[in-house]
């Protein structure tokens, strides 16, 4: 039981980045292409940190669950 949540956290780890690069991708695009926003288009990079947190607790538990 263990190794399969072990499996499924690595796999949700690798879901999280594919969605961080796309969403940080199209938020930069987004903010790069607007001529009215305040913001500069790197603060689109201030998004990926909720999703390498994520990243970083899926690989925890993934690393934590295989040892045991």
């Amino acid at each position: 039981m263990k190794r399969r949540l072990s499996v499924i956290f690595a796999v949700l780890g690798v879901l999280l980045f594919g969605a961080m690069c796309a969403v940080t991708a199209y938020n930069y695009a987004a903010l790069e292409r607007c001529v009215m926003c305040s913001a500069p288009a790197s603060t689109a990079f201030l998004l990926a940190i909720p999703f390498a947190l994520g990243i970083i607790v899926c690989a925890v538990l993934a690393f934590v669950l295989r040892r045991r």
